[in-house]
């Protein structure tokens, strides 16, 4: 069954919120493969870019049996989201990845956990605080973060060092480390921990990748902690989904002067929970019974795709200035006047829910 999870995960066009839309309907990806393309089509559950690879069901099953056997020579585990070991709070977002690729031992995903993300490059105040807090919170929750340069890479350290577990999730496959400094340090977290990813070995480290990682730290976690980030730093992005996952959002105060303490204090103006200590997270979130916090009802899944969708304004600007061309991150941000980081953002949810496809590098159009 792994080969058809794996053959239909790749499929262009194919997110999560309309592989879990084909489940509801066939059951299986097995199911899905043997239903033909055209009455797939007719029930609106996949758009026409993915009609052809549907029909390639040998050439993609191919390559999915290729993937498995090389996870296997390197004691890679490929998990899916009927088993047992994937992770619980994962498991329990809207539309979570539908497979995991997985490096160390599974049993941490039973585990309670907290992330812990932050700047690149943190300041001396900044690795103090990771160090205390992590050493603190390690016996008592596995510390998950995305193995970045910075406060990411002081929080797997620290960890491991206090004789806790940690998961780091990385925005490439697992045979392309990133950042390639942190070798030893991921070898070390295969030993007393995991590493995870949803992307297939073989896959470079690209900048959209990162949200869509950021989102699987969040939705791994009862809580995050942001430790330090400026304006525009992609923790904050973690703190997003964060929010959007119904989790509770942590930040540690900084200095007023300092620029990394810009995005902290933004988040806890915004109402994020200030923390000097492991006790100040523990006062909200029990350390014998982290449960996550998801209270808010599951998205309606659409029956069919309006010419013009639903979405909130700034996703509906992204989508009016794509079309069936594919256009570069860049120029994206340029037509609708914003940010890169935010734009990466806005294009994986539209991903998610099915409107856009990625073609390539960091090429994006709409799906019809």
């Amino acid at each position: 069954m792994r080969e058809y999870w794996i053959a239909l995960n790749s499929i262009d066009g194919l997110g999560p919120v309309r592989i879990r839309r084909l489940m509801e309907v066939f059951g299986t990806p097995q199911a899905v493969f043997e239903a033909s393309a055209e009455l797939s089509l007719d029930k609106r559950l996949i758009p026409a870019l993915s009609r052809e690879a549907l029909r390639r069901k040998s050439e993609l099953l191919d390559a999915a049996r290729r993937q498995i056997d090389e996870c296997a020579e390197n004691r890679i585990s490929i998990l899916i989201l009927d088993d047992e070991d994937y992770p619980v709070y994962l498991k329990e977002i809207f539309a979570p990845p539908p497979i995991l690729y997985v490096k160390g031992d599974l049993s941490v995903f039973r585990d309670h956990a907290l992330a812990i993300v932050g700047t690149r490059i943190p300041t001396t105040y900044g690795k103090n605080c990771t160090r205390d807090l992590t050493a603190e919170l390690s016996g008592s929750a596995v510390i998950v973060s995305g193995l970045a340069r910075g406060v990411d890479t002081v929080a797997h350290e620290s960890c491991l060092d206090a004789g806790g577990k940690t998961i780091a999730v990385l925005g490439c496959g697992l045979d392309r480390i990133y950042p390639p400094e942190n070798k030893a340090l991921a070898k070390r977290i295969c030993e007393n921990g995991a590493l995870v990813s949803e992307f297939p070995l073989g896959t470079a480290p690209e900048p959209y990748n990162f949200p869509r990682r950021n989102r699987v730290i969040s939705g791994m976690s009862c809580g995050v902690i942001v430790i330090e980030a400026g304006e525009k730093s992609g923790a904050l992005i973690t703190a997003d989904y964060a929010l959007q996952q119904n989790r509770t959002v942590f930040a540690v105060p900084g200095p007023i002067t300092s620029a990394v303490s810009a995005g902290t204090f933004k988040l806890i103006r915004d109402g994020a929970i200030p923390i000097r200590s492991s006790q100040d997270v523990f006062e909200h979130i029990s350390a014998i019974n982290f449960a996550p916090h998801i209270t808010a009802p599951p998205q309606k899944i659409r029956s069919e795709m309006p010419p013009r969708p639903a979405l909130a304004a700034e996703e509906l600007a992204v989508w009016d200035a794509l079309s069936d061309t594919p256009d570069r991150v860049d120029t994206i941000a340029e037509t609708c006047g914003l940010e890169i980081p935010q734009i990466l953002g806005i294009l994986l949810n539209l991903e998610l829910k099915g409107f856009i496809t990625q073609v390539g590098g960091q090429m994006f159009r709409r799906i019809s």
